[in-house]
């Protein structure tokens, strides 16, 4: 007997419930875009300030995305950014924190 093939939402990674979440989805790619900074500014020792605010902003971001995140989509992506961030911001905290050189 021929049945139509239809996919099943219920087992893959990237999901979504079908329905709009525009607040979530721009936290994920402020959360991806602040990681990426940090992680990159990190290495470079001249650049730890940005390094450091930037993951100290990505992974307060990333935080309250996965509080209020609906989908396994958005809080998959929210985790590479947050461990991006998290890397990033304690790279920028060993050489020189948030307000090295500046305060003082």
């Amino acid at each position: 007997m021929a049945q139509a093939m239809r996919p099943d939402p219920g087992h893959s990674l990237f999901t979504t419930d079908g329905k709009p979440h525009p607040l979530q989805d721009t936290l994920v790619g402020v959360t991806l875009v602040l990681g990426i900074l940090s992680f990159v500014t990190a290495q470079f020792h001249d650049l730890h300030l940005l390094s450091s605010w930037a993951g100290l902003i990505g992974i307060l971001t990333g935080a309250y995305g996965q509080f209020i995140s609906v989908t396994t989509r958005e809080r998959f992506a929210l985790i590479v950014g947050l461990g991006a961030s998290g890397l990033g911001f304690y790279l920028g905290m060993a050489q020189g924190g948030l307000f090295g050189g500046v305060a003082g």
